[in-house]
């Protein structure tokens, strides 16, 4: 829903819609005190979550440009609000627009809110839109 409000914006505004994915940072698994995960293991999981995440962004950016929208998008790496604030700041947009959950309570509390975060820290308006 963010990313269909956002191409609706931007379409008849002729502005350039810079679509931006966030990879965490990444720490091999911890279960029960052990903490072994083999280096080509962690390896390829890392390199099949990177290739997911492009082949989604390139999908979207399809999209966009098919519905006559100026589109770019930028897979990064780091903490999602941090980075997502950084090329706002950057690239000196005017709006942020950003899916939310909706989370509340202790989902909120030990999971966090990336939007509430980007709100918080962003140097230009932000639209959260909620998922279904």
């Amino acid at each position: 829903p963010a990313f269909a409000r956002a191409v609706r914006l931007a379409g008849p505004n002729r502005c350039e819609l810079l679509l931006v994915h966030v990879l965490p940072l990444t720490t091999p698994f911890i279960a029960d005190g052990y903490a072994y995960v083999s280096p080509k293991t962690y390896e390829n999981l890392e390199a099949a979550t990177r290739r997911d995440a492009q082949a989604r962004l390139s999908a979207l950016l399809a999209k966009a440009r098919k519905a006559k929208a100026r589109a770019k998008a930028l897979l990064l790496d780091g903490v999602p609000h941090q980075r997502i604030v950084q090329v706002a700041r950057s690239k000196r947009a005017d709006l942020i627009v950003m899916g939310t959950h909706g989370r509340t309570g202790l989902s909120k509390f030990f999971i966090g809110s990336v939007a509430e975060r980007v709100i918080r820290l962003a140097p230009c308006s932000v639209l959260t839109v909620r998922t279904k």
